[in-house]
């Protein structure tokens, strides 16, 4: 195995990962949160804010998978009309202008981002803490005080760049795939096939409708 397949081998098992990981970690805060407050009348105070950021992570991460394994929905109607070499044309530059879309959202998320890691490094989330063990795995105790109270905020804003740049990649696989051929559409472009299958089925449930099989209704 080369060292690209072992690399983008390592991304597709870390982007899977993650993505299970965080549905594990908001569905295990929800249901302790649920238990605390019917069972012991009390409540993880840090839990809705901690599920909030969890699901943010969890739609960016899963925007660049979708991209991936062409899930996301799209209208192929139109192209369909074109022969299969302007078919794959217009695909390549759906995907230059995706690749355009997501190299804008990536600057923009590391320049947000880059700023709470540097300038704003002090400035912490309102109710998620950060244990003094984990700040000290990441040499963030001084003297033997925890650095921050709670989670700073660069932390769940890494998000912001490093799933655009997930989204980034994926993109380009997906150019690379069309360009070979092994892929037609970036999309998953199944509405107009379920469209056409469901009239067949009615065409088939009433044949007495006109104009069906070349023969009309009596």
């Amino acid at each position: 195995m080369s060292w690209k397949q072992r690399l983008a081998h390592w991304i597709n098992e870390f982007e899977e990962i993650a993505i299970a990981t965080l549905l594990g970690l908001m569905t295990a805060i929800t249901f302790a949160n649920v238990v605390d407050r019917y069972l012991f009348h009390a409540g993880i105070i840090w839990g809705l804010e901690a599920t909030t950021y969890l699901f943010a992570w969890l739609v960016l991460f899963g925007v660049s998978y979708a991209v991936k394994i062409s899930a996301h929905l799209g209208v192929d109607a139109l192209v369909k009309l074109f022969n299969p070499r302007l078919q794959k044309a217009l695909a390549l530059l759906a995907v230059a202008a995706c690749l355009l879309f997501a190299g804008l959202l990536l600057y923009g998320g590391w320049e947000y981002w880059v700023r709470f890691y540097t300038r704003l490094n002090f400035l912490e989330v309102e109710d998620v803490p950060f244990p003094h063990w984990l700040q000290a795995l990441f040499g963030l105790v001084e003297d033997g005080e925890a650095r921050y109270e709670n989670l700073p905020r660069y932390i769940p804003y890494a998000i912001l760049p490093i799933g655009m740049a997930l989204l980034f990649l994926r993109f380009l696989q997906a150019g690379w795939r069309i360009w070979k051929g092994e892929q037609r559409l970036v999309i998953a472009s199944h509405e107009l096939d379920d469209v056409m299958e469901e009239m067949e089925a009615d065409l088939e449930r009433h044949p007495e409708i006109p104009g069906i099989n070349g023969r009309e209704g009596r």
